[in-house]
C-alpha cells in the first residue's frame, strides 16, 4: 500500500513514546512511510484503515532521514493536517488509558486532558459542553472516525454520540484552530473519536457496570471478519434513578462499522443511533427545575480512498438530530405554550487529492455541507405547518437552511531538520453576508536534536452562529438573526522533548478574537441576548510532563506519572456586562495522574484535577436571583482499581472521590462521590 524507500542517512531523527500524554502527536503511524505522504497517518482527519504491523519509522527522500515514532497505530487521513502532527499540539488518549479510567462516560475522561474544559449538566455523558483553550462549546469540532458530526442547532448536542467509552480505541484532541483543514467550526480545536478497526482483531466483549443512584450499564461489542469484509459492532444502554430529583436518565447506543480492502480501493462504512431521555434539573433556567429532554441522533457515512499514489479519497455522510424539550415535565401552568421540537438534518461530501514529490507533498480538495432545521422555535416561519413525527398535535412552524463549500490547498516542504506547512481554505457559505472568506495558515518545525523539537504556527479561523444563537426566543432569552460570524487569528509556539523514560512539552499561544458570539445580560436587564463582542483576546501557556521510569520495585510494576498544567487570561475590550459563556473560561487547570501495577493483575489509577474558573453567575435561591456569585476553585479526584483474572476483568472506582461540592454550570447541582463497579468478559 505504502512504499518503503531504501536510502537512509546515518543520523536518524528520533521521537520516542509519542502515544499517550500531552506530548503526543497524532497517534498515527504503524509502518515505514515516506514523510512526503505523512498526512496519510493523521487520524484526527481520519479515513481509518486496518492497522499494519512493522517498525515505527518514517523515511524521507532527497534528503532522506529516518524518524522513529515509537508506539503508534496506523490510521489513514482525510487531508492536510500533514506536518501539523509535528508542528501543532495534539493530545492522544489511548485504549489502555481508557481501560484504566473510571467508566463514568466520555466527558469524564475528556476533563483529564490539558486544555480541555468540560462543563457538565448531566452525569455519565448525558449532557456536557466541551471547550478547548478558553473557547465555548460551540467552538469545538466533533468528529467520529474523521467524519464531522457537529450539531448546527447548538453545541449542547455535539456529544450525542452513537458510541460509548468502552467502544473507543482512542481519542485525539487538536488544541488550537483547525479551520484551514476542517472548515469554519474548528474555531478553537477538534476532537476525533476513533473506534476499533473492523476485523483487525476478532473478539466478543460483554461489559456490566453498576453503581450508586441505581446506575446500571450493559454493553456488548465485537469484531469479526466474513471473507475480506471486517465488522465491528457495539450496543449499550445506561440507566440511573438520578443523584437528586429529576436527574434520572436512559441512554441507548447502537453502532456498526464495516471495512473492506480491494486491490485498488479501501472502503469504510459506519452507522449509528443514539437515544437519550433525561431529567434536566435546572439545565437551562433554575426558575423551573422540572425540565425534561429527549434527543435522538441518526448517523451514517461512507468513505473510500485509492491505495496507490497519486491518491484520491472521497466521503459522504448524513446526520439527523431530533430534540424534544419540556420546560415542565409533569404539570404545566396555563400560560405554558407547549414543548420545543427540533429536527436538524446535515448532509455532506468531500473529495481530496494528494501528490508527493522529492521534498514534500501537495494536497487539494473540495468539501460540501448542507444544514437544515425544522422547529417550532428556530428559523423563519413556514408557509404551512409540518407535523412532528411521533408526536400528538405537535407541528413544526419554522425552518432554516444554509450550505457551505470549502476549497483547500496545502503545500508541505521538508528540508533536513526544517519542516514547513502552509496553505489556505476558501470558504463559500450562504450563512455569510459576504458569502466568501479565506483561512490561511502556516506551520513551522525544526528538529534541534534527536530528542528536542521546536514548532510554531499562525492560523486564521471563523465560526458561524448556531441556529440557537440566531433564532431562539423565550421570556428570558432573545436570539439575534443579524449576528456576524466570529473570527480569530491565533499564533503559538512551543518545544517538545522525548527520551526513553521522560517526555515534556511547553507551549504559549495568543488568540485575537473579534465579533465573538455570546449570550450576555446588561446591568438592569433581565434577558439574556445573543450578541457579538467587539473584541476578546486570550493568551495562555501550557506545559506537560510524563515520567515513565524503567524499573519495578518489588510488587510495584510499570509506574507512570503525568502532570499537565494550563493557564489562560482573557482581555475583554468591551463595556461591562454579564457573560454566559465567552468569559467563563478556566483560568487555571492542573491535572495529575498516577498509574501502576500491583503484581501482575491489579491496575491502580489515581487522578486529581484542580480547576479555577473565571467569571461568575447570579445565584438563584428560594425562587429568585439573589446575588452575584463568583466561581470558586476546587479539586476533583478519581480512583479506579482494575483486576485481571484470565479473560475476566473486574473494576471498582469512584468519581469525585472526596465528595467535593462544586459549581461548573450556574445553579446546576453536581453529584458528589459516585461509586462504580463492574466486570468485563472478553472471549
Amino acid at each position: 500500500m505504502l512504499r518503503k524507500t531504501k536510502q537512509k542517512v546515518s543520523q536518524p531523527l528520533t521521537f520516542r513514546r509519542w502515544t499517550r500524554k500531552s506530548y503526543a502527536a497524532f497517534n498515527s503511524m504503524g509502518k515505514t512511510l515516506r514523510i512526503g505522504v505523512l498526512w496519510m497517518g493523521c487520524s484526527i482527519l481520519a479515513l481509518p484503515v486496518a492497522a499494519q504491523p512493522g517498525r515505527d519509522t518514517l523515511h524521507l527522500t532527497q534528503p532522506v532521514q529516518e524518524v522513529e515514532l515509537g508506539e503508534v497505530v496506523v490510521s489513514a487521513s482525510r487531508v492536510p493536517a500533514v506536518q501539523s502532527e509535528l508542528m501543532r499540539v495534539v493530545q492522544v488518549v489511548t485504549r489502555p488509558e481508557i481501560e484504566r479510567s473510571v467508566q463514568a462516560g466520555i466527558p469524564s475522561l475528556l476533563q483529564t486532558i490539558r486544555g480541555v474544559d468540560v462543563r457538565t449538566r448531566g452525569p455519565m455523558g448525558i449532557q456536557s459542553d466541551i471547550g478547548i483553550r478558553g473557547g465555548t462549546f460551540d467552538q469545538t469540532l466533533i468528529l467520529l472516525n474523521g467524519i464531522n458530526i457537529s450539531d448546527p442547532q447548538t453545541g449542547h448536542h455535539k456529544m450525542n454520540l452513537p458510541v460509548d467509552l468502552q467502544s473507543l480505541d482512542r481519542i485525539e484532541v487538536l488544541l488550537g484552530p483547525g479551520a484551514r483543514v476542517f472548515g469554519p467550526n474548528a474555531f478553537n480545536g477538534a476532537i476525533n473519536f476513533i473506534t476499533p478497526t473492523p476485523g483487525e482483531r476478532e473478539f466478543s466483549r460483554l461489559n456490566i457496570t453498576f453503581g450508586d443512584y441505581g446506575l446500571f450499564v450493559t454493553q456488548a461489542s465485537g469484531s469479526f471478519k466474513t471473507g475480506n469484509l471486517g465488522h465491528y459492532y457495539s450496543l449499550s444502554n445506561a440507566v440511573s434513578d438520578g443523584y437528586i430529583s429529576n436527574t434520572d436518565f436512559n441512554n441507548l447506543n447502537m453502532y456498526y462499522r464495516g471495512a473492506i480492502n480491494t486491490e485498488l480501493l479501501t472502503w469504510d462504512f459506519q452507522a449509528g443511533f443514539n437515544n437519550k431521555e433525561f431529567g434536566a434539573n435546572s439545565f437551562y433556567t433554575p426558575r423551573f427545575p422540572e425540565q425534561f429532554e429527549e434527543t435522538q441522533t441518526r448517523f451514517a457515512s461512507l468513505q473510500t480512498r485509492s491505495r496507490h499514489y497519486p491518491q484520491w479519497s472521497a466521503s459522504a455522510y448524513w446526520r439527523q438530530h431530533r430534540d424534544r424539550f419540556e420546560l415542565f415535565r409533569n404539570e404545566a401552568p396555563q400560560w405554558y405554550a407547549g414543548h420545543n421540537y427540533h429536527r436538524s438534518d446535515v448532509a455532506g461530501a468531500s473529495l481530496a487529492y494528494t501528490r508527493t514529490g522529492n521534498i514534500g507533498s501537495t494536497h487539494a480538495g473540495l468539501d460540501f455541507r448542507y444544514e437544515h432545521i425544522f422547529s417550532n422555535v428556530l428559523g423563519t416561519p413556514l408557509a404551512m405547518p409540518k407535523a412532528v413525527a411521533g408526536e400528538y398535535n405537535a407541528y413544526f412552524t419554522r425552518a432554516y437552511d444554509r450550505s457551505h463549500v470549502n476549497l483547500f490547498v496545502e503545500q508541505n516542504l521538508y528540508f533536513g531538520p526544517l519542516s514547513i506547512s502552509g496553505g489556505g481554505l476558501v470558504y463559500l457559505s450562504t450563512g455569510l453576508k459576504n458569502r466568501l472568506d479565506f483561512f490561511p495558515g502556516l506551520d513551522l518545525g525544526f528538529q534541534f536534536t534527536q530528542n528536542l523539537r521546536w514548532y510554531a504556527s499562525a492560523n486564521r479561523t471563523l465560526r458561524l452562529p448556531t441556529f440557537t444563537d440566531l433564532f431562539y426566543r423565550d421570556p428570558a432569552h432573545q436570539g439575534n438573526p443579524d449576528l456576524l460570524p466570529e473570527e480569530a487569528i491565533t499564533v503559538e509556539t512551543g518545544f517538545k522533548g522525548a527520551w526513553e523514560t521522560l517526555a515534556f512539552d511547553v507551549a504559549g499561544f495568543y488568540r485575537q478574537g473579534t465579533n465573538l458570539i455570546d449570550w450576555v445580560m446588561s446591568p438592569g436587564d433581565n434577558i439574556w441576548r445573543s450578541m457579538n463582542h467587539t473584541r476578546v483576546n486570550i493568551s495562555g501557556v501550557e506545559a506537560g510532563l510524563h515520567f515513565r521510569p524503567d524499573f519495578s520495585l518489588y510488587f510495584l510494576n510499570s509506574p507512570q506519572i503525568s502532570i499537565q498544567y494550563s493557564y489562560l487570561e482573557a482581555r475583554q475590550l468591551e463595556s461591562e456586562f454579564l457573560s454566559r459563556y465567552v468569559l467563563e473560561h478556566l483560568r487555571h487547570k492542573l491535572h495529575i495522574n498516577s498509574s501502576f501495577k500491583l503484581g501482575n493483575s491489579l491496575d491502580v489509577n489515581f487522578s486529581a484535577t484542580y480547576r479555577d474558573r473565571n467569571g461568575g453567575f447570579m445565584l438563584f435561591s428560594e425562587g429568585a436571583f439573589t446575588s452575584m456569585q463568583e466561581f470558586e476553585p476546587f479539586w476533583l479526584a478519581d480512583l479506579n482499581l482494575r483486576f485481571h483474572v484470565g479473560n475476566m476483568r473486574y473494576s471498582i472506582g469512584a468519581t469525585n472521590l472526596f465528595d467535593t461540592h462544586f459549581v461548573s454550570v450556574a445553579n446546576v447541582k453536581q453529584p458528589g462521590r459516585w461509586l462504580i463497579a463492574g466486570f468485563e468478559w472478553e472471549f
